[in-house]
């Protein structure tokens, strides 16, 4: 465990993992969380904006739920983030399905493609016999 300043009040605190936030702001976060979520359910057309506004917490947060997946917009929704790779709208995580598939095949064929063995040659043929310099 290391020990670490809150990103929100600045107290010291244990971190072990996940957002630097202490266990106080952490659970304020997890309570605006469930807020936005309402919010969403309530209102599907809302824009980013508006629900960062609405709920007195800011975009980067909001896309930063939708990156992780914990929120999640449906089609007719007007709310998305640009994919990380080529940049199209996309509802929820970090990649839309074209680059997902793309992602999924390079490192499939990483696995998938194993280098022929080198094969050994025979201790009886012409090449592999020994030699002697001074006859």
């Amino acid at each position: 465990m290391e020990v670490r300043n809150c990103k929100e009040c600045g107290k010291i605190f244990n971190y072990v993992e996940g957002a630097p936030l202490c266990p106080a702001c952490a659970k304020k976060m997890e309570g605006k969380f469930e807020e936005v979520k309402e919010y969403i359910y309530d209102n599907p057309r809302a824009s980013i904006n508006q629900v960062a506004e609405d709920n007195e917490v800011s975009v980067q947060q909001i896309k930063r739920w939708i990156r992780e997946e914990r929120l999640s917009f449906s089609d007719s929704s007007e709310i998305g983030i640009e994919c990380e790779k080529c940049g199209a709208m996309i509802k929820t995580g970090r990649f839309c399905k074209a680059c997902k598939r793309r992602l999924e095949n390079t490192f499939g064929n990483m696995y998938q493609t194993p280098k022929a063995p080198v094969q050994k040659k025979k201790a009886g043929s012409a090449e592999a016999r020994m030699r002697f310099l001074d006859r």
